[in-house]
């Protein structure tokens, strides 16, 4: 992702945390998983270069309705970024988030909460930070979940870009005993920067297994720009491409 010598993020959290805010708890319960995948995608950008990446997870959800979590990946992208004499040391995302979700009637859920994205490591002089925390509302009516995300502060080391916003449409459907169908169609605004603003898009397959563990093979795409999202070794990081993952839940 060519920005100046920043890259736009646009990265998150992975398969069994990413879907909780559909879930609800009888009673409260902390659940966690691990993750391996070939291309860590967030909003349909790659953020390892096309490399794989392990990803962790872990969220305790109260019986009331209230949930707190952490994240965190393998990253590649800010890194990438480093120019001789301004090296930018950053491997790491690491994200907290909280919130609340409830059940409205037998089909719908409604959630909202606040969530961190974080970059541990050092940054050269004028180097604007990446940290970029976001609120989220979102509105689920059986299969379907409609979620609308917007950033408190600058997104993703993007200058003057506050209030971007992220609109996100999921379906997510167990056609059959532990198999999913997954589709999903995204906005990302970047707000005053238009051309690096984009949609994208996935349609995939889950298999769960026993003991938690769980196989996925999706296909992204995206229409954002290359002349923006292409990065110093001149990857372009929104192309179409199938991502294979595998995790265990506990």
């Amino acid at each position: 992702m060519k920005r100046t010598r920043q890259l736009i993020h646009l990265g998150a959290a992975a398969l069994a945390l990413c879907t909780a805010p559909t879930l609800m708890a009888a009673e409260s319960a902390t659940i966690g998983n691990v993750t391996v995948v070939n291309d860590y995608l967030f909003r349909g950008l790659s953020q390892s270069d096309r490399d794989p990446a392990l990803q962790a997870g872990l969220e305790y959800d109260h019986a009331s309705g209230w949930y707190v979590g952490g994240w965190g990946s393998s990253i590649s992208w800010l890194s990438d970024t480093s120019a001789p004499g301004a090296k930018v040391s950053s491997s790491v995302e690491l994200d907290v988030y909280t919130g609340y979700r409830t059940k409205v009637g037998d089909d719908w859920t409604v959630d909202g909460g606040l969530y961190e994205y974080y970059y541990p490591g050092s940054y050269p002089h004028g180097y604007t930070r990446p940290h970029t925390l976001e609120a989220y509302a979102a509105v689920g009516w059986r299969t379907l979940t409609l979620k609308y995300s917007q950033t408190l502060g600058n997104a993703f080391g993007v200058a003057d870009s506050r209030n971007s916003s992220y609109v996100d449409l999921s379906w997510n459907w167990e056609f059959t005993p532990g198999w999913l169908v997954n589709a999903h169609a995204g906005r990302q605004r970047i707000a005053g920067t238009s051309a690096a603003s984009y949609s994208d898009w996935k349609l995939g397959l889950t298999r769960n297994f026993d003991h938690g563990y769980a196989v996925a093979l999706g296909y992204y795409d995206t229409n954002a720009r290359r002349s923006v999202y292409t990065n110093a070794p001149g990857h372009y990081l929104g192309r179409a491409t199938a991502v294979v993952s595998a995790s265990k839940a506990f």
